[in-house]
């Protein structure tokens, strides 16, 4: 019997929630060795371990979602995850992530060693924790059916216009993610656009402890980045990987120092677009399935709305796409328990 073929996508930053609390307890054991040589890492640096971390009381939202915690928590429950996918069912075809979560493939697809995808991520984590500014708001742009109202995308559009004309405040288009739009900006602009942007119950979301991330606001993290990073830790890699560009990178066929240069330049201080990430990959591998590490389960929705804009997998809305995953899940979501069943055998 041929084997599946799968998108993997490795999730990113404000993954790791109050619900999360014991992932790599429940699901992993704690996670062995590998955890261990991540605790290893902390201690080096006179950081709290990711064991500690994972097994905490209660979780605390000033412990676990510091960009200093949390990247490489989370790089722990991804990295842990993507090695129980049952490899006799699945065969990887590519994958790709959502922001931090490139670095997360980067390890996966073995263009950095565990050890080394560990390094970067959590240097990066104390990088923006100590000296990254601004932040990130969130703000829909999709109708009640995972479809893209022209209107909402029509008033971000404009917004963006009415910031680059002013002087007074900075405002970027930090992750297109699928039905939603991330903006970065400087102090300044995230109230300018607080007052602008239309409210609801939830929304624009705030993200809290997050910095103003693939914008041009975080130059300055770049040359720090690189400094703090070697190139020589970057290899061929073996399985195809989708940035946030929607460029492919085929194992052994690209230049190192290339894929070093856009992780440690472009992919910090200029948009990232993960939706073109997930078309590209749905379009050119035609994965029979697609699998979402955890942890948490926030990556599903804009997975399925990109889909659903590209007019892939012949998804036309949200209630047709519900309907094909109760009957036979398309996006595995390794953080609900039934979809994970399927996609570690």
């Amino acid at each position: 019997m041929s084997k599946e073929t799968a998108l993997v996508v490795c999730p990113g930053r404000g993954t790791y929630n109050a619900a999360e609390l014991g992932y790599l307890q429940r699901w992993h054991d704690g996670g062995g060795d590998f955890v261990a040589m991540l605790d290893d890492l902390r201690k080096k640096e006179g950081q709290t371990d990711i064991s500690s971390l994972d097994r905490a009381a209660k979780f605390s939202s000033r412990q676990h979602l510091t960009s200093d915690n949390a990247s490489l928590l989370i790089y722990a429950c991804a990295l842990a995850d993507f090695a129980a996918i049952d490899r006799d069912r699945f065969e990887i075809a590519a994958i790709t992530g959502n922001s931090m979560g490139w670095y997360l493939a980067l390890a996966s697809a073995d263009v950095l060693s565990l050890e080394d995808g560990a390094a970067l991520v959590n240097n990066m984590g104390r990088l923006m924790h100590e000296k990254g500014v601004g932040g990130q708001i969130v703000w829909p742009l999709v109708d009640a059916d995972w479809r893209i109202d022209p209107e909402r995308q029509a008033l971000c559009e404009q917004l963006l216009a009415e910031a680059a004309d002013r002087e007074d405040i900075a405002v970027h288009i930090s992750i297109q993610l699928g039905g939603m739009l991330v903006f970065a900006a400087d102090d300044a602009g995230l109230k300018w656009l607080a007052g602008k942007l239309p409210k609801d119950d939830r929304f624009p979301m705030r993200l809290n402890h997050h910095a103003a991330f693939h914008s041009p606001l975080l130059d300055h993290i770049v040359p720090e980045a690189q400094a703090n990073n070697p190139m020589e830790s970057f290899g061929g890699g073996r399985i195809p990987l989708i940035d946030g560009t929607g460029r492919i990178w085929s194992p052994k066929a690209f230049d190192p120092a290339g894929i070093y240069r856009y992780t440690l330049g472009h992919q910090i201080n200029r948009s990232y677009d993960f939706s073109r990430a997930v078309q590209v990959a749905a379009a050119e591998f035609a994965p029979d399935r697609i699998i979402i590490l955890g942890p948490g389960t926030t990556l599903g929705a804009p997975t399925a709305q990109a889909l659903i804009d590209a007019g892939l997998n012949s998804f036309s809305g949200k209630a047709e796409f519900q309907k094909l995953q109760n009957d036979d899940p398309y996006l595995l979501s390794m953080g609900i328990e039934e979809q994970r069943k399927i996609a570690c055998g």
